[in-house]
């Protein structure tokens, strides 16, 4: 099997700029979806946190009526004493036994006189929660209503892109594969220590593009020649003519347009 042909450097250089219009449409595509998937999710954090602490006011509501209960219960025990230790009271034989009732009595009037102040309380407590509630109901009501219009907004948009991304995805990965791996590494990194994702740029009116920096013109006639891949001194990114940038420009739009 004869070995395949080691690519040129033009072909190399086609390749990665290639991949970086590629690259540079996926991130269009992301900006324009720009801050939303952010903004669903810290809505939907939002109303998740507002639910609990829904969730949690009826539960304390539930638990305060319980208390409410179990006093009302102790008040009608504590009158069902009292209704005995009168009786017994009307019997005694001694004033020790006397005593000891009334002191009985008073315990348990007490006990009442407390209980009614508990559910007092308990009550000023529901009221206040159920005004925490009322106002927490409010706001869930409007999160729901903004997170609905959101989460639409951001549909629309992903039922627009989300079959070209992906297909540009397929292909960012497939072009990766035909170029050698050094190279793949090192436009990976430049992408990410640039400005826009930018790692392969044409010369623009003598300047490397995204950049204020002329180019020396024999630099230019060196990256005109495609025979060497050449770095932006100040940047770091690589380098192509103009021409090669329109040529490689006019055949991804068209591939683009049949995504």
């Amino acid at each position: 099997m004869a070995k395949k042909a080691e690519a040129t450097v033009e072909e190399k250089l086609r390749a990665l700029y290639d991949l970086q219009l590629i690259d540079s449409r996926v991130d269009e595509i992301r900006n324009v979806r720009g801050e939303l998937p952010l903004e669903v999710e810290d809505l939907e954090d939002d109303v998740l946190g507002l639910k609990t602490r829904m969730d949690k006011l009826k539960t304390d509501v539930e638990t305060i009526n319980f208390e409410i209960t179990a006093k009302k219960n102790l008040i009608d025990e504590s009158k069902a004493l009292i209704k005995k230790y009168t009786e017994q009271q009307k019997n005694v034989r001694n004033s020790r036994e006397f005593n000891s009732i009334t002191k009985e009595l008073e315990f348990q009037e007490l006990e009442i006189q407390l209980a009614e102040k508990n559910i007092k309380e308990f009550k000023a407590q529901i009221e206040q929660k159920k005004v925490v509630i009322a106002e927490t109901k409010e706001r869930l009501g409007e999160r729901e209503t903004h997170l609905k219009h959101k989460k639409s907004e951001l549909n629309a948009i992903l039922a627009e892109t989300e079959k070209e991304e992906k297909a540009l995805l397929s292909k960012s990965e497939k072009f990766q594969k035909d170029i050698e791996e050094r190279l793949v590494k090192a436009y990976v990194r430049i992408r990410k220590n640039v400005k826009n994702g930018l790692a392969v740029v044409p010369i623009e009116r003598g300047a490397s593009g995204g950049s204020f920096f002329t180019i020396p013109p024999q630099v230019q006639v060196e990256i005109a020649s495609r025979k060497k891949i050449i770095t932006d001194e100040h940047s770091g990114r690589i380098l192509v003519d103009p021409v090669l940038a329109e040529e490689e420009q006019e055949k991804m739009k068209k591939m683009f347009a049949k995504l």
